[in-house]
C-alpha cells in the first residue's frame, strides 16, 4: 500500500479538511454552502423551507466529499460532530465504497497541524499491522 492511498478527513457540518498521508501535508477544504447567514434569512421567510434548503446543501456538501473519497483505498473520518457518522451511513450503503476501508473516529477541534499529525499517527499505525 502507498501512502498517497489514504485519506484523512476532518469535518463537522460546516466544512471538511481533507489530508492525504504522505510525507507533506497535501490538504484541501470543501465548505457547506448552508451558513448561519443563509439559515437566518431562510428561517425569516419558513422553517419548512429552511429545513428543505439546509437538507439539499448538505447532500451537495456530502456528495463533494464523496467524489474525492473515490480516489482513496482507506479513509479515516473524524471530528466532533455527527456529520462523519452521516457520511459514513451514505458510504455504507454506496456499493462503490464497498472495497474502501473507512473507519469513523470522535475528534476534537483540530488546527490543521493537529489534523496532519492526527492522520500521519493513525496511518502509521495501521501500517505496521501488515
Amino acid at each position: 500500500m502507498t501512502n498517497a492511498n489514504c485519506l484523512g478527513i476532518w469535518m463537522d457540518h460546516s466544512s471538511a479538511h481533507l489530508t492525504e498521508f504522505t510525507t507533506g501535508p497535501m490538504t484541501s477544504t470543501i465548505e457547506s454552502k448552508f451558513t448561519q447567514q443563509e439559515e437566518g434569512e431562510t428561517l425569516n421567510k419558513s422553517e419548512k423551507l429552511m429545513h428543505n434548503k439546509e437538507q439539499h446543501e448538505q447532500a451537495e456538501f456530502y456528495k463533494e466529499i464523496i467524489e474525492e473519497i473515490r480516489n482513496y483505498k482507506e479513509v479515516l473520518l473524524f471530528g466532533p460532530t455527527t456529520a462523519k457518522n452521516e457520511l459514513h451511513n451514505i458510504l455504507k450503503a454506496d456499493h462503490r465504497f464497498a472495497d474502501i476501508k473507512i473507519e469513523v473516529l470522535s475528534a476534537e477541534k483540530m488546527n490543521k497541524n493537529e489534523q496532519h499529525t492526527f492522520i500521519k499517527d493513525y496511518f502509521s499505525k495501521q501500517q505496521i499491522r501488515f
